[in-house]
């Protein structure tokens, strides 16, 4: 319940309903929300073209996320999380994001925090979600450093993207269901390269075992 408190009170604060520019003004429509206990996002979000290639659209997330208010404000900024996922058609959407967070971690922080949605909806048919993304509002700031991004307990889809507010972008396969390490990979230039894993035994804890160049 007290949970479910924090997100009702983060979500009045932030005015998910929409607002208006005049008495005559009508309410734009929400892109983001609660539902009974679970964050939700509406898709696609049109700042992020679709593409057939899921990297295409993991490229593009960073500089539309940057353009946000306070996405790049350091102690003073705020982190956005959303969902990539497809229509079963082919091909990658990205959802709207979203600030929801918890709001026990200040404003003026060193921590940050937004929750993973977990209901994408998209009025052109059943949506089926691939990965989560979130932001940064600082750099550098690598998911190397973020134990809590790497946990198990944290795991919600089959790819996890974080960028910084300098756009360095990494990639953790979390490999949950499956006795084989987690993976994790940085984007250099058009590749990945993979730098890091969380063997089986640490994927509860987000221990990473670092790879070599």
């Amino acid at each position: 319940m007290q949970f479910l408190r924090r997100l009702a009170l983060t979500v009045v604060a932030w005015g998910w309903l929409g607002c208006a520019s005049g008495p005559s003004a009508s309410p734009e429509p929400a892109t983001y929300g609660v539902q009974e206990g679970r964050v939700w996002v509406s898709g696609p979000w049109k700042a992020v073209a679709p593409s057939q290639n899921a990297d295409d659209v993991i490229d593009q997330l960073c500089p539309a996320i940057m353009r946000l208010p306070r996405a790049q404000a350091g102690d003073h900024g705020q982190e956005y999380c959303g969902v990539i996922y497809t229509l079963e058609d082919g091909t990658y959407y990205a959802s709207h994001p979203s600030p929801l967070g918890d709001t026990r971690v200040g404003r003026v922080s060193s921590e940050k925090n937004c929750y993973v949605p977990r209901v994408v909806r998209d009025v052109r048919g059943q949506t089926v979600p691939i990965g989560d993304y979130h932001s940064h509002p600082w750099s550098p700031s690598p998911m190397t450093t973020s134990r809590r991004d790497r946990v198990a307990a944290t795991q919600i889809y089959s790819i996890r993207i974080q960028f910084d507010k300098a756009c360095h972008l990494q990639k953790l396969i979390p490999y949950m269901n499956e006795a084989r390490p987690g993976e994790l990979y940085e984007r250099r230039g058009k590749s990945w390269k993979l730098i890091g894993l969380i063997r089986p035994e640490n994927k509860a804890n987000g221990a990473i075992t670092r790879v070599d160049d």
